[in-house]
């Protein structure tokens, strides 16, 4: 058998692109990213974070803007969840700006969008954002919602009184 040259390169190639595929998706699956310019930290304060993660997003208007770098209990003794924010330190945000934790569609990731206000003062690097909106949790709203409609069916007597009631009239009947 003949060895041929041109056959010899197209699969080095293919095997070095089979590698650089896999290097590519280790990277990305292990989480390291490349951050962007960064520089300026921010903290804030969440009663909810839901699924928020270290680097999640960081947004303005849809744009990337830096990632989630901590997660923690705040030490003021609140029990609130304190963020920590790393963004792009060419950004001038007022100090009103809004924080809010926000899903990419219905079950998707986390991740925080800001909305910048129109004060005149800029926040500072290691600066607090004092308006922040929490996470809505589907599993909460869900329960609630058919707790709602669980309520609904036993009039105002509450749900423990309505439902002991029912409950002995259906055991009566499956008896007869």
């Amino acid at each position: 058998m003949n060895r041929s040259p041109i056959r010899d390169l197209l699969v080095g190639v293919f095997v070095l692109s089979g590698l650089a595929a896999l290097a590519y998706l280790s990277i990305q699956l292990g989480g390291a990213a490349y951050s962007g310019p960064g520089g300026l930290t921010l903290y804030a304060n969440f009663d909810e974070i839901g699924g928020l993660a270290k680097r999640s997003p960081v947004v303005i208007g849809g744009v990337k803007v830096g990632q989630v770098t901590a997660i923690a209990l705040a030490t003021d003794g609140s029990f609130r969840a304190r963020v920590t924010m790393d963004v792009d330190h060419k950004l001038k945000l007022p100090d009103d700006t809004q924080a809010a934790v926000l899903t990419q569609g219905v079950l998707g990731n986390q991740y925080v969008g800001l909305s910048p206000g129109g004060s005149d003062t800029l926040l500072a690097d290691k600066g607090e954002i004092a308006y922040t909106q929490s996470a809505v949790v589907i599993e909460r709203l869900i329960g609630k919602v058919i707790q709602s409609l669980g309520g609904s069916g036993s009039g105002g007597s509450g749900s423990g009184g309505g439902g002991s009631g029912e409950g002995g009239k259906s055991s009566g009947g499956s008896g007869s």
